[in-house]
């Protein structure tokens, strides 16, 4: 017999994206608004390039464990052009297999067991399983009644032991944009603490209305203290391919590469040249389909409207998702099951995102075309107003 079978990671919560996947799969006809990902492939320029890989024979070998020298040029490219980021000798970038990865470097990198990095609730479930992962503490600081940043609670926050603050914006999973002013106050604590602002930004592209994406390390005399991370899984349909990239101060360049190398050793490279494909083109790629995305959200706006006495909701300013606050005590864990085992439609819930005091559901509206999205949101509000009655 095995002994001593605990380890860390029985602290860490298990990814209920998976669980309701293995249910879905349970309940044939379920419509899924649960996993965050677009309706639309990669370009065909991605797609093209596959070509170009298979034809030099040694790219089955290992390459540089940082990416591809003609990856990173056009990454420097796009961040000085789309998020006024200048790559010099202060910085670099780091090509990873994902954002998830990215923000796992980024932790293992500045951090030793027992420091604590600041979450904003609701947070993205991966960073608060990659903290504890790390053997690290998360500090979780609520945002308001809009799901925008608190600068004020953060700073209380803020102990001997802090190592970075994180925002997510656009955010998952509210749909938040935060604005200027208020990143620029949370990375000036950064400044002022001898801390890290890491700035995941998988969303860029995803805003609506007047709202505008703010990069923090564009901001003056940033660059020491500032960690980026991006991904082409959202923007350009890239999720399996796993493709994503992080800008970081130099003097963690050498931790950063400790790190991946141990991992992956080296980004996947024919997943690099589709990103190579995908970047020569651009956003354009990303914000000719956001229209349609635009007119979905706009839709299950209107569709909410039969159950606006039972579910608030703040409305979305980018990325693709709806938070709902359930005006019920029921545990949204055994909500979620009723909905996708009763009345065929799948969320999340909301305690997957820290979100334990109340019934929060997560619903997503990218992944799906306008028609199915509709028949979703139907079941979705059929489905409370019986549960709920």
């Amino acid at each position: 017999m095995m002994k001593n079978l605990t380890s860390r990671m029985d602290q860490v919560q298990s990814p209920l994206i998976s669980v309701v996947g293995e249910m879905i799969a349970q309940s044939s006809g379920t419509i899924s608004l649960g996993q965050g990902v677009v309706f639309y492939p990669p370009p065909k320029e991605a797609i093209d390039q596959i070509s170009n890989f298979l034809e030099t024979p040694n790219n089955h070998l290992y390459k540089s464990v940082v990416g591809i020298p003609p990856l990173l040029e056009i990454i420097e490219q796009k961040l000085l052009i789309d998020n006024q980021i200048n790559i010099t000798d202060e910085n670099a970038i780091v090509v990873t297999a994902g954002g998830n990865m990215a923000f796992m470097n980024a932790i293992l990198a500045i951090t030793n067991p027992g420091d604590e990095i600041i979450l904003q609730t609701p947070y993205y479930f991966n960073h608060e399983m990659a903290i504890k992962m790390a053997n690290c503490t998360p500090i979780l600081v609520e945002t308001d009644q809009n799901y925008q940043l608190q600068p004020e609670l953060i700073a209380q926050a803020i102990t001997p032991k802090t190592k970075a603050i994180v925002t997510i914006s656009p955010n998952n999973p509210t749909g938040a944009v935060y604005d200027q002013e208020s990143l620029a106050k949370v990375n000036q604590m950064c400044r002022e603490k001898s801390i890290y602002h890491i700035s995941d930004e998988a969303y860029e592209y995803f805003t609506y209305d007047d709202n505008i994406h703010v990069s923090p390390a564009s901001f003056p005399d940033s660059t020491p203290y500032t960690i980026s991370l991006f991904s082409l899984s959202k923007a350009y349909g890239f999720a399996s391919w796993r493709i994503g990239y992080m800008v970081i101060p130099k003097h963690l360049l050498f931790a950063v590469k400790k790190v991946q190398d141990t991992i992956l050793i080296c980004p996947p490279v024919i997943s690099q040249y589709g990103a190579l494909g995908a970047l020569q083109i651009g956003k354009n790629y990303c914000l000719k389909s956001l229209k349609n995305i635009d007119k979905i959200r706009q839709n299950v706006v209107n569709l909410f409207q039969p159950i606006k006495d039972k579910c608030q909701w703040s409305h979305p300013e980018g990325a693709f998702y709806f938070f709902l606050k359930v005006n019920s005590k029921i545990d949204p864990f055994e909500l979620t099951k009723k909905l996708i085992f009763d009345h065929k439609i799948a969320v999340i819930p909301g305690t997957t995102f820290g979100m334990n005091k109340g019934c929060y559901l997560r619903i997503a509206y990218g992944a799906l075309e306008e028609k199915t999205v509709k028949e979703g949101i139907n079941r979705l509000v059929n489905g409370l107003k019986i549960i709920l009655k």
